[in-house]
């Protein structure tokens, strides 16, 4: 494309204003996020006395943010059709919708518990709020990311911000241990992935991955060995920088010496919001790469606004031609004149690769995780290999997603939906662990499973609801962790069932086995609170209705115990979210 017709699809995309279908309109809760960064920085210039509270611009600027990503628009099921903003660059519909909102929302309950916790103090807090909104910004891009280069600008803009934040514990040796290997890990990865990307689009000849798709599908069966080796090759760089964020055997090494030497606080962050960008990210450069993506809506166009918001019903009534225009230019069409079936059909082998590849990591990740579990004797380092553990299930959930992309598409997304049932539970079930953590770290002084000893005696409450966010990470019924690991095994048996993939069943037996297996280390944790006795003198106690920290906690049980009795509304966002990922509006 050249430049001319590159700045005029750009002002078309953009035109608008701001409360519009533009490009700008669409992308408006991460310019918002953008806008408080720079408004925390000026506060911290000119506001010497701190006589603004920064949590409080922070909070309302986030709250703001959350509104504007119109979540409730996939309340309905119907979904929101794919739309390609800032020239192809990002991609907008109800998956980038979804994630970006969980993003946005955890951000805003990170910010409530970082000021309860006491992480930052006043002093540190404009630095570290525009840390965490500038991370959340690489996230939201991670999410909606529609070009290689995009996504490898999207990684590093998360993975920056996080490496200062491993160490923002001012003179704290561990800490800043653990943000310098975090950041020596990140850019050897960066670098990998870097690497990779220059490969692939050397050899297609497009960084644009609905257009790469459909080159791929058009170039693949004349490629010869020497071809089809650098393209594995480039496909395993990338997957070493997408295993590094979502701490993936065997690029997981950070992982256990990060969380161990950072604050509870960063951990939550590290292992709840970073896990959810990369696998939304994974799907992206999955379903972008096996598959040539439905027709998109084009931003800046007054239909638009009704292509967005109306029902799949009325979105039938409106022309095809009028709303709906290809994913990839017209030149590129013209040299690839397969149908969009015949090219999904020549895509086979890039999906068997790609679901093979993420199976194997899978069934390594989650069964690393558990076992090297079983010796921790800290709590935060035990909890980062549950993180590495639960990173192995949610990445179960694209391989069925693979196999029955070309075969029955309803299925294909139905397993996305899976994924995002379980990050929803994952988002409350983690992010209330970390808060226990960080709130007896506070009264008790100790992060060590033995400080917990006789802990039901002096703080009954936060023991109840830890020993059930901890149940719910292993997936026992009636709590929400059963929804996710259903969610996403049903999907392995789905896959199975319908391609008679001998690895989906591998996976799902693997996948049984490791979630009995975790059960005794998370056993062992309530155990020692529930079992043991308390030492002498009696530590101080924390109360779940008394103190603002226990009420935090008690708000991220509730979800965590009560999801179950209304699973149907999580799964109506779920479903929309996935729709139209893969199919085209019918």
């Amino acid at each position: 494309m050249d430049l001319h017709r590159l700045v005029d699809d750009l002002i078309v995309d953009t035109k608008g204003g701001v409360f519009s279908s533009s490009s700008i309109g669409l992308f408006l809760p991460e310019l918002v996020l953008c806008g408080t960064i720079v408004l925390l920085l000026l506060v911290r210039l000119f506001d010497n006395r701190q006589q603004i509270s920064l949590f409080w611009v922070s909070l309302v600027a986030t709250g703001v943010a959350l509104w504007l990503a119109r979540p409730f628009g996939l309340a309905d099921g119907g979904g929101i059709p794919r739309v390609e903003i800032f020239t192809g660059m990002l991609v907008y519909d109800g998956f980038t919708v979804m994630i970006r909102s969980l993003l946005i929302g955890f951000a805003f309950l990170f910010l409530i518990f970082s000021r309860l916790s006491g992480i930052p103090d006043r002093e540190d807090s404009a630095d570290i709020y525009a840390l965490v909104l500038g991370a959340t910004v690489g996230l939201c891009l991670m999410v909606s990311s529609n070009h290689m280069l995009m996504i490898f600008m999207a990684v590093e803009m998360a993975s920056v911000p996080s490496y200062v934040l491993a160490g923002m514990l001012k003179g704290r040796r561990t800490g800043s241990e653990a943000a310098l290997k975090y950041a020596i890990y990140g850019a050897g990865a960066a670098g990998v992935m870097l690497y990779g990307i220059s490969l692939l689009v050397g050899l297609i000849g497009s960084a644009h991955l609905p257009t790469m798709a459909v080159l791929l599908a058009d170039k693949l069966p004349a490629f010869g060995n020497g071809e089809l080796m650098v393209l594995s090759l480039g496909g395993l760089m990338i997957g070493v920088g997408l295993a590094f964020k979502l701490s993936a055997v065997p690029f997981h090494f950070w992982c256990p010496d990060v969380f161990h030497g950072a604050c509870a606080e960063v951990n939550a962050f590290l292992s709840v919001a970073s896990k959810a960008a990369a696998l939304a990210l994974l799907v992206r450069v999955a379903i972008g790469l096996g598959t040539v993506p439905p027709d998109s809506l084009k931003a800046g166009t007054e239909l638009q606004v009704q292509a967005i918001y109306q029902q799949q019903t009325e979105l039938a009534d409106l022309p095809a031609t009028t709303h709906l225009t290809s994913t990839v230019p017209a030149i590129i069409e013209q040299h690839a004149p397969s149908t969009r079936d015949e090219s999904i059909a020549a895509l086979s082998p890039v999906r068997t690769f790609i679901g093979r590849l993420i199976a194997l990591f899978a069934i390594i990740t989650c069964t690393f995780g558990n076992l090297a579990a079983y010796g921790q004797t800290n709590i935060k380092r035990l909890l980062a290999y549950s993180t590495i553990a639960h990173a192995g299930y949610m990445m179960m959930a694209l391989a069925p997603v693979m196999v029955l992309a070309g075969m029955d598409a309803a299925s294909a997304e139905q397993a996305v939906a899976g994924l995002v049932i379980y990050i929803v539970v994952y988002l409350f079930m983690n992010l209330g662990a970390f808060a226990v953590v960080a709130f007896l770290r506070n009264t008790l002084g100790s992060e060590e499973i033995s400080g917990y000893r006789g802990l039901i005696k002096t703080s009954p409450g936060i023991t109840i609801c830890f020993c059930m966010m901890l149940f719910s990470l292993v997936g026992l019924p009636p709590l929400a962790g059963f929804l996710g690991k259903f969610a996403i095994f049903a999907s392995l048996a789905e896959g199975y069932a319908s391609a008679g993939q001998n690895y989906l069943m591998v996976l799902l037996i693997v996948g049984g086995i490791n979630t009995a297996i975790s059960l005794f280390y998370y056993l062992r944790v309530v155990k020692v609170m529930v079992m043991e006795d308390a030492p002498d003198p009696l530590p101080a106690s924390l109360s779940l209705t008394r103190s603002p920290g226990g009420l935090f906690v008690l708000l991220l049980t509730a979800p965590t115990a009560l999801l179950m009795i209304n699973w149907e509304m999580l799964s109506t966002y779920a479903t929309s979210a996935a729709r139209y990922l893969i199919q085209n509006i019918s």
